[in-house]
């Protein structure tokens, strides 16, 4: 007997074999089993997930020889024939090849006979935008009010596509996307089945490459099982699809990180090697850049992918929130134009160094417009430079929270960086080292990258090699973050008394008997 391809040895012949679709499913199943049978359905999704096989059980379901119900034999020759696909009044359409409006209508012309054999005629029409607009013309009418024995059931990839003369008299059901979970489930079922030896990595490659459709997930299970010579190998399976191993694109996203251009750029020539999607490759670094940003969000969630959990728990400590956003930002343009690059590892290599080269810089202020020339026309290098300004107070005091937010404010900072410094006190400082508390509730702003470049803009600032020490206690102090609110909540305050005394306001609200809405007073920066 010759060789069997998986997709077509394991499609669902019952509800109870489907994959996912479990929102359909029960409709279908109440309504057999209530007898509240429409004339006419649509199965609308993407490739793969289901279509033809749900219409298929559905025919079953209405012409099985034991009565209509959810739950068909599977042994009668009603059964046995649609199964092998020579049931003679379940008439299969393909509307690519059909589209012609005589053809519809030779088809519509045999609507009025009576089944042959079973109970229902039954016309299931695959890929139903192809008919043209004169052959839905001819149907609408047979599709509105059908003989009783009748039944259309419609599948489509793209019901925008459908008059909605067409839509409003059907029932159309929604195919969902499998999940990778899903389809990494049945794949594990099916190996085992055959008795062909798999691990867990390899069908969660094959399932993420699938995309959502089960039938393209088996094919490229049979290619692969093909490819590892009986057995279903992580290697082969990476080789085959073009992918690289995890570990590789952890690499990726640690000399990021660490700002390092040589092992990023010997990583992507390792890569190189073995003949990558590099395409490919890019969606998977976003992925998992977007797996760390969850982390960095949800520390506890697990990461549910190819890629470990420890090492996203371990990024996700490393890389600070806006770089993970910012990478994933340059990388999602970068494939949009991947495809103009001279080739693809030129394309993907400078979308890499563009990671590296925006990367904010905390130690130069951001300017508010044009430099402006100097009065006696001296070119730049004929400007003094200042003085390194020595940090006041002295060492072994405590300085106030004014003059660190001044010290903030100088530096010029940004982003995170400007939120950590913002929730410290500055505790003490000597030539070489200073110390600052970080409340505990705001623990989650303090990591090494964070702390590095706090401590390259102090430096920057005050011209020293200064080691910045941080420590988790609840500050002696207010920090510039608290006074910054406190200032916040008393002009507004102060905004409300202004207005409560203002005689106009008062002969408004004793007038019209109203109240002053005070959410909506918002005092300007003062």
């Amino acid at each position: 007997m010759s060789y069997q391809v998986l997709a077509r040895k394991w499609r669902p012949r019952s509800f109870q074999d489907m994959v996912g679709q479990g929102h359909i499913i029960q409709a279908l199943s109440n309504a057999l089993e209530q007898d509240r049978l429409h004339h006419a359905y649509l199965f609308t999704g993407t490739r793969g997930v289901g279509k033809t096989t749900l219409a298929r059980i559905l025919a079953k379901c209405l012409n099985c020889e034991k009565g209509v119900s959810a739950t068909p034999c599977g042994k009668c020759s009603a059964c046995i024939g649609i199964d092998e696909g020579r049931f003679v009044d379940l008439i299969e359409v393909d509307a690519a090849s059909r589209a012609k409006v005589e053809e519809t209508r030779d088809l519509m012309d045999n609507v009025q006979y009576t089944p042959a054999f079973g109970r229902f005629k039954v016309y299931l029409i695959d890929e139903v935008h192809m008919f043209s607009n004169h052959s839905f013309n001819a149907l609408l009418k047979t599709l509105e009010e059908p003989p009783p024995h009748v039944k259309f059931l419609l599948a489509t990839t793209e019901p925008k596509k459908l008059p909605v003369t067409v839509l409003s008299r059907c029932l159309q059901f929604n195919l969902k996307h499998l999940t990778p979970e899903q389809i990494e489930q049945q794949l594990a079922t099916i190996l085992a089945a055959e008795g062909v030896a798999g691990d867990e990595a390899s069908t969660g490659l094959i399932a993420m490459a699938a995309n959502g459709s089960m039938r393209d997930a088996l094919s490229l299970l049979d290619q692969a099982i093909a490819h590892g010579g009986g057995a279903l190998l992580e290697t082969q399976v990476r080789s085959m699809l073009g992918t690289i191993d995890s570990a590789d694109l952890t690499g990726l996203v640690t000399a990021l990180c660490t700002n390092n251009a040589a092992e990023l750029l010997a990583s992507i020539d390792l890569m190189a090697e073995h003949n990558p999607d590099f395409d490919l490759i890019l969606s998977e670094l976003l992925t998992l850049l977007q797996k760390i940003a969850v982390t960095q969000i949800l520390p506890g969630k697990s990461a549910n992918t190819v890629f470990e959990d420890q090492a996203i728990q371990s990024l996700a400590a490393t890389i600070s929130r806006e770089d993970v956003q910012l990478y994933y930002q340059i990388g999602l343009m970068g494939r949009r134009d991947l495809a103009f690059a001279p080739d693809p590892r030129t394309g993907f290599e400078m979308i890499m160094i563009r990671m590296l080269a925006f990367r904010p810089d905390p130690g130069v202020p951001v300017s508010g417009g044009k430099a402006t020339p100097t009065a006696s026309g001296k070119s730049k290098g004929d400007v003094k430079r200042p003085e390194p300004t020595v940090m006041s107070p002295p060492a072994g005091t405590v300085p106030t929270t004014g003059e660190w937010q001044g010290i903030i404010d100088e530096m010029a900072l940004a982003g995170l960086v400007k939120e950590l410094a913002g929730h410290c006190v500055l505790k003490s400082h000597t030539p070489d080292k200073v110390q600052l508390a970080l409340a505990p509730g705001q623990v989650h702003l303090l990591n090494r990258n964070q702390q590095d470049r706090l401590e390259k803009a102090i430096q920057t600032r005050f011209g020293a090699d200064v080691k910045v020490v941080i420590s988790v206690e609840e500050p002696q102090a207010e920090t510039p973050a608290q006074a910054k609110a406190r200032a916040e909540m008393e002009r507004q305050q102060a905004a409300i008394r202004s207005l409560e005394e203002d005689p106009n306001v008062k002969s408004i609200v004793e007038a019209f008997n109203a109240t002053l809405d005070k959410d909506s007073i918002h005092p300007g920066a003062g």
